[in-house]
C-alpha cells in the first residue's frame, strides 16, 4: 500500500508539473466552452455560452435559463455511462478472464473509473474543454471554479449545439467525466491477468493527462453556437477550436476520443508487458460467460445515454442517435454470429456479446451523423471485421491482448470513424455537415464530398493513432522504471485475486 501511495503521488507530482508546461493561459475570464463536432447539427459535446459578443450587450440581456428538460436528459445519460461501466464494463471484463483473476478485473475497472473522475474534476475537464490552443486547453476550470458564478449567484452555463439553448455546464462536465472514466477502464482489458494494481492507476494518471485530455480537446473543443454571431468573427473563432475540429472531423460520442485512443493504448501496453505465462500452452478459457453476457447487456443499455446524450439535447439527433444505437447493435450481433457459424460451423454466446460491443463501437462517432440504413450497413460491417480483428489481426499482430481491446475497439472504432465520413452524405440518407454555424446551415447534397469527409476523418483517426502511441510508450516506460509494470511469475500464476487484493471472488 506504501508504495501505491507513493507512486501515485510521485504520478500526480510530475503531472502538476507537465501540464503546467504544455497548457497555455488562457482567456482572462474563464470561457465555458465546451466539445461539439463543428461539422454535423449535433455531431458531439458541445460548446458553452460565447463570450464573443459586445461586453455592453451581454451585460445588458438577461442571463440564459437552462432548459429543464435537456438537462434532465442529460444527468440521466450521465447515469446510463456510469452503469456502462461499473458494473457493465467491470462485468463484461470480469466474465472473460479466468476465475482467479476476477476481482482484480473488477477492482482495475472499478478504482482506475474513480481516480479519472478525480482527476478530471482538479484538472482534466480544463485541460479538455477551456480555451488554450489548438492541442491542449488552459486552467481556467482548475478544481471545476467558475462553474458557480458568485457575481451572478447561479450556475455557468453551457450550451447546446442550438443557438441560444443552454444546459448547466456542471452537467456537462459530469456526463464528460463518464467519458473520461469508461475510456481509461477499457484499457484494463488488453493487459489483464498480469499487470501491477499500482501500475495500471500510475499508467492512467499519465495516459489520462497526456493522451485523453489532448485528444478530447483537438476532436471536441470549440467556442459554441452563439459564438459564430456573423461572418467576421468564423476564422477568429475557428482559430480557437481542437486541431481536429479545425480539420473538419466527425465524432459524435467518441470513436477517436475514447475507442482508438484507448485501443492503441491497450496495444501498446500488451505488446510492452508482454504475453500472459502459458499463453497458447494453456487453456484461458472466460470463467463466466453468464456475466460476461451480462456485462454486455448492461453496456448496451447504457450505451445510449453515451450515444443519444452527446446530442446535448432532448431532440430528434438524440433519438436518431438512440435508433442508430439500437438497430447497429442488433446487426452486429447478427453478422459476428453469422461469421462465427460460418467459420466455426456454430455461434457462440461470447460470440453474440462481442457482436454487440463491436456494433455499438462502430455506430459511436456515427450515431447522430448517419441515417438509419446508414447505422445497419455499419453494423453489419462491424460484426463481421471485428470477428476478424480478434482472430486473423491478433494472429497477424502476435501481441496477448488480453481481452481483445484492439480487436473490438480499435478496429471498430477505425471502421465506424471512416464510415461516418460516407454516410453522412446526405446523398445516403445522412443528415449531412453544417456548412455555416452564423445560420446553422447544412452542406447540400450536391456540395457534400464523400472523398473529402472520408479523408478527413483518415486523417483523425492517424493523428489519434500515433498520439495514443506515443504517449503510450512513454508512459508505460515510466511506470516500469518507478515501479515495475508486470506482477512476479509466481504471482501470476497463483492468480491476482489473491497475492494484489488478499481476496477471492468464489469461495470454495
Amino acid at each position: 500500500m506504501r508504495k501505491l501511495v507513493a507512486s501515485l503521488a510521485l504520478g500526480l507530482a510530475v503531472l502538476g508539473f507537465a501540464g503546467t508546461a504544455i497548457a497555455q493561459d488562457a482567456a482572462s475570464a474563464p470561457v465555458a466552452a465546451v466539445a461539439a463536432d463543428a461539422s454535423a447539427p449535433a455531431a458531439a459535446p458541445a460548446a458553452a455560452a460565447s463570450e464573443a459578443a459586445p461586453a455592453a450587450s451581454e451585460a445588458a440581456a438577461p442571463a440564459p435559463v437552462p432548459n429543464k428538460g435537456d438537462t434532465a436528459w442529460m444527468m440521466v445519460s450521465t447515469l446510463l455511462v456510469i452503469m456502462m461501466t461499473v458494473p457493465g464494463l467491470a462485468l463484461f471484463y470480469g466474465g472473460l478472464v479466468r476465475s482467479k483473476n476476477m476481482l482484480s478485473v473488477l477492482m482495475q475497472v472499478m478504482v482506475t473509473f474513480s481516480l479519472i473522475v478525480v482527476l478530471w474534476a482538479i484538472y482534466g475537464y480544463s485541460l479538455a474543454f477551456t480555451e488554450g490552443n489548438a492541442f491542449i486547453g488552459g486552467f481556467d476550470r482548475l478544481f471545476m471554479k467558475g462553474i458557480w458564478d458568485n457575481v451572478a449567484g447561479t450556475f455557468a452555463n453551457g450550451a447546446t449545439f442550438s443557438k441560444g439553448v443552454y444546459i448547466p455546464e456542471i452537467v456537462f462536465a459530469a456526463f464528460q467525466a463518464t467519458f473520461a472514466g469508461i475510456t481509461c477502464a477499457l484499457i484494463v482489458g488488453s493487459f489483464a491477468e498480469r499487470m501491477k494494481f499500482s501500475a495500471v492507476l500510475l499508467f492512467m494518471a499519465l495516459w489520462f493527462t497526456f493522451s485523453y485530455a489532448p485528444i478530447a480537446h483537438m476532436v471536441w473543443f470549440w467556442m459554441g453556437p452563439d459564438a459564430y454571431t456573423d461572418a467576421g468573427v468564423v476564422d477568429a473563432m475557428n482559430a480557437k477550436a481542437g486541431y481536429i475540429w479545425q480539420l473538419g472531423a466527425l465524432d459524435f460520442a467518441g470513436g477517436t476520443v475514447v475507442h482508438i485512443n484507448a485501443a492503441v493504448a491497450g496495444l501498446v501496453g500488451a505488446i510492452m508487458i508482454g504475453k500472459r505465462i502459458g499463453y497458447g500452452k494453456e487453456s484461458m478459457a472466460p470463467h463466466s460467460l453468464t456475466l460476461t453476457m451480462v456485462g454486455s447487456a448492461l453496456l448496451w443499455v447504457g450505451w445510449f445515454g453515451f450515444n443519444a446524450g452527446s446530442a446535448l439535447e432532448a431532440n430528434g439527433f438524440a433519438a436518431l442517435a438512440f435508433m442508430n444505437t439500437f438497430v447497429a447493435t442488433a446487426a452486429a450481433v447478427l453478422s459476428w454470429s453469422l461469421g462465427e457459424a460460418l467459420h466455426k460451423g456454430k455461434a457462440s454466446m461470447l460470440g453474440a456479446a462481442s457482436g454487440a460491443v463491436a456494433g455499438l463501437v462502430a455506430i459511436t462517432p456515427a450515431a447522430g451523423n448517419v441515417g438509419i440504413g446508414g447505422a445497419l450497413i455499419i453494423g453489419l460491417l462491424a460484426g463481421f471485421i471485428c470477428l476478424w480483428g480478434v482472430t486473423g489481426l491478433k494472429k497477424i499482430i502476435g501481441a496477448d491482448d488480453t481481452l481483445d481491446v484492439f480487436g473490438v475497439h480499435g478496429v471498430g472504432g477505425i471502421l465506424g470513424a471512416l464510415l461516418t465520413g460516407v454516410f453522412n452524405s446526405p446523398a445516403l440518407g445522412g443528415p449531412s455537415a453544417v456548412g455555416d454555424w452564423v445560420t446553422a446551415t447544412t452542406v447540400t447534397p450536391d456540395a457534400y464530398s464523400i472523398a473529402s469527409q472520408v479523408l478527413i476523418q483518415a486523417k483523425a483517426v492517424g493523428i489519434t493513432v500515433v498520439w495514443s502511441a506515443v504517449v503510450s510508450v512513454i508512459a508505460y516506460k515510466i511506470v516500469d522504471l518507478v515501479i515495475g509494470l508486470r506482477v512476479p511469475e509466481d504471482e501470476e500464476r497463483e492468480g491476482l485475486d489473491i497475492t494484489s487484493h488478499g481476496e477471492t471472488a468464489y469461495n470454495k
